[in-house]
């Protein structure tokens, strides 16, 4: 499982430190499904033809860097590659400076961690989803 690990250090949230799925805003017009492609083109470089369908959802209130509070609701997808090598060209700014570092993770590796992981239920839709 591909997470990014987010160190935050600035703003109202500073000081935040914690890994999570690749992700990102649906723009107008996008499906989840789409926007899902798009986003781990544009944070990881991969392409893939289909996502199928989401292995699960959440919706929540959250502060950004900037201070805004917005309402998340997301939707969340397997998606399995063959390559691993990753590419951050298509990185923003803000990715550039939250986005410390990447890893691979095994499903026993996300079980024993104390890392914050997101999100907090993500072992349990891979089990759901036989991932």
């Amino acid at each position: 499982m591909l997470l990014f690990r987010f160190v935050i250090k600035r703003g109202p949230t500073a000081g935040g430190d914690y890994w999570a799925t690749v992700g990102g805003e649906v723009e107008a017009g996008e499906t989840f499904a789409e926007a899902a492609r798009r986003e781990l083109l544009e944070e990881t470089g991969l392409t893939v033809e289909e996502v199928g369908e989401p292995v699960g959802e959440q919706e929540y209130e959250w502060q950004l860097v900037t201070g805004e509070w917005v309402v998340s609701q997301e939707r969340f997808f397997i998606v399995k590659v063959v390559r691993q090598t990753l590419s951050s060209a298509r990185w923003t700014a803000l990715e550039k400076e939250v986005m410390a570092e990447h890893r691979w993770w095994s499903v026993p590796e996300l079980r024993a961690t104390r890392d914050m992981i997101y999100p907090e239920n993500l072992v349990e839709m891979l089990g759901q989803a036989g991932g």
